[in-house]
């Protein structure tokens, strides 16, 4: 695992590429603590900082072909890196390194741009063609690494994190208002958007090349959730899921160092840490957060999975205090506006993880995208088909929508969600059916900005140019959009990939191996109706996981948000309205900034909605991305001598570095 940035076609200075580089790469040094080293060609600058985690003594980068045609700057985790070597192997390629680094380079030389198909695992990269002169970016199907571009005085760069850019000379940042409106609305980051102007992400399951002045933009896979062949019996479907998880956790615990796992309580780490749990010579190590608010905390089922299991737990406790300490930091890290915080407390347990000396951690994301597990989905099938049903079955199916939460109890409460579902029956988004009433708390959001135009616009364009996107079920548009959206552009980069490696710590998701989510999309909705979460994986797994874990209701990781401010710092009251500020940020409407903070602050913590609350932290990471980015607060924290190892190949190397 490591961190990858540099530049392409540059008007800079050849002397200045060394010290260039070595500033783009300090920015991101906490990727890749190990080492880093870079490679310089001709109007061309790429480099590594990288996290040793599999051929510890062998894999630096960069890593060069056997003909010195070939160089490769590599982020990422080829799991099936093993079987690939060995078929590279019987094609004649002779490996100098034990990593699966260089089984990467040998693939794309062996078969070009379609070795990607054969990948499993979790990459974005960068490969120079040094007789074409070509540089390829390219990123994984899930998005489970970032990778970003910009252009800059007719130069590309690009970096694992944009932060990276704050060394390039002249670069700036400036926020992008229609982009910070569909984040706004949408909750996250669409695949290509970053937030900053002239800023953007390589998309999932796609790739750049540049060829001179020549750039190409292309996918090289998609998403299919179109069900294949479905096995014959409930019974058969079973043991199928058991074979593909526990061959997704055993590739995954291919390292030369200690693997642990993020344990929650949770159905999906529960099921993570079983398999791993089996396959380890030594007692597993999990991990875990629990929060001095009961409303959030899940520590019984974290103790009852660790005393069942055998691991050598570790909790990290956490309070609104270090929610708010924290804050600022971790913001930084995640880089992109954030609509609740989250992904402050596992900022703080990667930091535990990697004080206590592991690398490397499983866990669970991806298994309700997968398996549908998300309620979303439930609401969805009654939506779709709420014009065919009478009112006495449209009750019967909202009472077994969501039994574990109170105001769904009793035939009031039931009562009460039909009027609120008959709202949303209509598409009013085109192609965002199933995510209309999600959306209502997130156009609340966009009155914090000045021009907030149509909000939704881009997403609508999402959908629109997916070829095939119209031929789905209402659920398989639903989920399509949940892999696209929130579980690419939040939790596996905010929640996940930016605060495990803001510590130097790898996340590695099983549920998000290939295979599993092909099963997973032919088994779906086959042999049960929809209404009982993850029943199949429930059912998998029954005979070895506690009876805690298997039975409680759908719990959604959460932590404190507005109330965490208003209880253990209401300072930030006069941050968020500072006028200097909310001026030079220049995209919001400081009237309803100002109105609403003072509503959050004086209203109690218990009586702030959910679409308030995510205001407010949206509200809150923008300030802060503003300090750290458009003011460059952020420039100052890299390290100022971080040690390079350079591979010169410019045809004039007369040059200091």
């Amino acid at each position: 695992m490591c961190g990858i940035a540099g530049f392409y076609g540059s008007r800079l200075p050849a002397p200045s590429y060394g010290d260039v580089m070595r500033g783009m790469l300090a920015q991101i040094e906490h990727r890749g603590p190990d080492e880093a080293g870079c490679f310089l060609g001709d109007h061309l600058a790429m480099g590594t900082v990288r996290l040793g985690i599999i051929g510890l003594a062998s894999g630096s980068q960069p890593v060069g072909s056997a003909d010195g045609r070939h160089w490769l700057c590599y982020n990422g985790e080829l799991y099936n890196y093993v079987e690939l070597r060995e078929e590279l192997t019987a094609l004649g390629f002779a490996f100098r390194t034990e990593s699966d680094t260089e089984v990467v380079l040998n693939a794309w030389i062996a078969w070009g741009r379609d070795c990607l198909l054969r990948f499993n695992g979790a990459f974005a990269f960068a490969l120079h063609d040094a007789v074409t002169g070509e540089l390829h970016l390219v990123r994984d199907r899930f998005g489970k690494r970032p990778l970003y571009v910009a252009r800059h005085q007719g130069a590309w760069l690009f970096a694992s994190e944009m932060k990276a850019f704050l060394a390039y000379p002249g670069f700036t940042f400036a926020f992008d208002p229609e982009q910070l409106a569909s984040i706004f609305a949408t909750w996250t980051p669409l695949p290509d958007q970053s937030g900053y102007r002239g800023i953007e992400q390589i998309p999932m399951g796609s790739y750049l090349r540049l060829d001179g002045d020549r750039a190409e933009r292309g996918r090289w896979t998609g998403l299919d959730l179109t069900a294949g062949p479905a096995p014959a019996t409930e019974e058969e479907a079973l043991e199928r899921i058991r074979e593909e998880l526990a061959r997704a956790v055993d590739v995954r615990l291919r390292s030369d160092v200690e693997v642990g796992v993020y344990a929650s309580g949770g159905l999906d780490s529960s099921i993570v840490a079983h398999l791993a749990a089996r396959r380890t010579g030594r007692p597993l190590r999990t991990f875990s957060v629990r929060f001095d608010d009961p409303e959030f905390d899940e520590s019984a089922e974290q103790d009852e999975l660790a005393a069942h299991l055998g691991t050598r737990h570790t909790a990290v406790q956490v309070s609104d205090a270090d929610v708010v300490e924290a804050f600022p930091e971790a913001v930084r890290h995640a880089e992109v506006p954030v609509f609740r915080t989250a992904f402050v407390p596992m900022y703080l347990l990667a930091e535990e993880v990697r004080r206590q000396g592991i690398k490397v951690v499983l866990s669970g994301e991806g298994a309700d995208e997968a398996f549908l597990g998300y309620g979303i989905f439930k609401d969805t099938r009654l939506l779709a088909a709420w014009h065919e049903l009478d009112d006495e079955t449209r009750l019967r199916r909202m009472a077994r929508l969501y039994p574990y939460l109170r105001h769904f109890n009793g035939e009031d409460g039931h009562r009460r969600m039909l009027g609120l579902y008959q709202q949303f029956t209509e598409e009013r988004l085109p192609g965002l059916f199933s995510h209309q009433m999600r959306f209502q708390n997130g156009r609340f959001a966009t009155r914090l900005l000045k021009n907030p135009g149509d909000p939704f616009a881009a997403a609508r364009r999402l959908v629109a140019e997916e070829p095939g996107y119209d031929r789905l079920t209402p659920v398989q548009k639903a989920q399509w959009l949940e892999f696209r959206t929130l579980l690419a552009g939040y939790l596996l980069s905010t929640q996940g990939e930016r605060m495990t490696l803001a510590h130097g710590v790898e996340n590695r998701c099983p549920f998000l191996d290939p295979a599993v989510v092909r099963l997973a999309a032919s088994v779906n909705l086959r042999f049960d109706d929809g209404y009982d979460e993850k029943y199949l994986l429930k059912r998998a797994y029954e005979d070895v996981l506690p009876r805690r874990v298997l039975e409680k209701g759908k719990f959604p990781y959460r932590a404190p948000d507005s109330a965490a401010f208003v209880r253990s710092r209401p300072d930030y009251r006069d941050l968020l309205l500072d006028a200097d500020t909310l001026d030079d940020i220049g995209v919001l409407e400081p009237r309803f900034v100002t109105a609403f903070v003072n509503r959050v602050f004086d209203t109690p913590p218990e009586r702030v909605g959910t679409k308030e609350n995510q205001a407010f932290v949206l509200l809150s990471s923008l300030v802060w991305l503003h300090h750290w980015f458009v003011r460059r607060a952020g420039a100052e924290r890299a390290p100022k001598n971080l040690a390079l190892h350079v591979v010169d190949r410019r045809s004039s190397s007369a040059v200091s570095v």
